[in-house]
């Protein structure tokens, strides 16, 4: 639960590509406080904050997006205490604008002229961020350990064939109604049962196959990492558009191959291996020096639980705290 006196909330700062090759950005007024802003909303009870900040986005734009990095968090102070407010990059896919009672008017605007149009300092300083082009503003990669599969000493069984127990089922269902909101085209797996078991109902809701990637399970990771690495890095890849490929592995193989892209755990003693809980998402896009890295260890509706985004790579930073 949010802190007390504090009111958790979320948002997008919303992009899309112009003709020109440039990037717009959706600012929009609100006739209750007569100033422009972005668009954003309060956390709802059951809700993660990502799912918090797509809901806002539409009901106050009627624009459809797919979330990109995560971008700043800020806060300020409102009669209530103090207003948190998590934002995502999202890219416009589809949707119309309609003014209502929140929002009466939306336009269309280059960054630094949605900078200069903006009433609020902190809106500002989540347009600087969309403008950033050391880091990609959207990921292309999911990489998700394995949700709960029970106690390998409890299984009789072959231990590739151990499957999910009720919290790794819950897991799994929890993904399958997140993770669309990156636009998954493509779904991989390990090939453990309790691996292809926590996407399968991801890929059911999105109507694609779970397909074979045996070089990133743990066993043929440790044979042959290089493999492993170059199916990631291939995932890695810019598109041109929006979207992402789902990678599920289990936690032998993950932080390895995070610290080979060069992604490390802010922790109490400086740079650690990267976590990787099960039932956990790395959202990751760029390249080695230049990536954004994001961990969700769930998508509980805490958002205490959301750490504010860190892009790993880049000058100061380490990896995203949750």
């Amino acid at each position: 639960m949010a802190a007390e006196g504090v009111v958790a909330a979320a948002g997008g700062a919303v992009w899309r590509r112009t003709p020109d090759g440039g990037v717009e950005t959706a600012v929009v007024h609100r006739p209750r406080y007569d100033d422009w802003s972005l668009p954003k909303g309060k956390h709802d009870e059951g809700e993660a904050l990502v799912e918090t900040a797509v809901r806002e986005v539409l009901e106050e734009t009627g624009l459809s997006v797919v979330v990109g990095r995560r971008s700043l968090r800020t806060r300020y102070a409102v009669e209530a205490g103090t207003k948190q407010v998590d934002y995502w990059l999202m890219e416009a896919v589809g949707g119309d604008f309609e003014p209502g009672d929140e929002t009466d008017a939306l336009r269309w605007l280059p960054v630094d002229e949605a900078a200069a149009l903006v009433t609020h300092a902190h809106d500002r300083a989540v347009l600087a961020d969309l403008a950033r082009t050391d880091v990609p503003r959207s990921p292309t990669l999911l990489l998700v350990r394995h949700a709960r599969a029970g106690s390998r000493s409890e299984w009789d069984g072959d231990d590739d064939l151990r499957p999910l127990d009720g919290k790794g089922r819950r897991q799994a269902r929890r993904l399958a109604e997140v993770l669309p909101l990156f636009a998954p085209t493509a779904v991989f797996s390990a090939e453990r049962t309790r691996c292809r078991q926590t996407v399968e109902p991801l890929a059911e809701a999105l109507g694609l196959p779970v397909q074979s990637l045996p070089e990133v399970g743990e066993e043929e990771f440790a044979a042959d990492p290089r493999a492993a690495l170059a199916a990631v890095e291939r995932f890695l890849e810019p598109r041109p558009g929006p979207g992402v490929t789902v990678v599920c592995s289990q936690g032998g193989a993950i932080p390895s191959m995070l610290m080979a892209l060069g992604v490390r755990w802010a922790g109490l003693a400086g740079a650690l291996w990267p976590p990787a809980a099960k039932g956990s998402t790395w959202v990751l896009g760029g390249r080695p020096g230049a990536l954004l890295a994001d961990y969700h260890r769930d998508f509980a509706p805490d958002p205490e639980a959301a750490g504010p985004g860190v892009h790993v790579g880049t000058p100061g930073a380490g990896a995203a705290v949750r």
